[in-house]
């Protein structure tokens, strides 16, 4: 295994941590025993992990598309 597998592996797991943390319709208060009933905007830490699975994805995206041009160059 090279590094860019390592890091396609372990970008994964923070998407699909990110992902799951950010269960729908339950928002961030409420997987720590919050509870919210009422929708509201993403604020605080909760925007921050939304932004950050974004950005994660499309490094995991990056990465994939150099990994696959690296692969048929040679």
């Amino acid at each position: 295994m090279d590094a860019l597998q390592i890091s396609q592996i372990v970008i994964a797991i923070a998407v699909a941590t990110s992902i799951l943390l950010q269960a729908r319709g339950t928002g961030l208060s409420s997987t720590f025993g919050g509870e919210s009933t009422a929708y509201r905007s993403r604020r605080g830490l909760e925007r921050t992990l939304f932004r950050l699975t974004i950005v994660l994805i499309l490094v995991f995206v990056a990465i994939s598309l150099w990994g696959a041009r690296q692969a048929t160059t040679g």
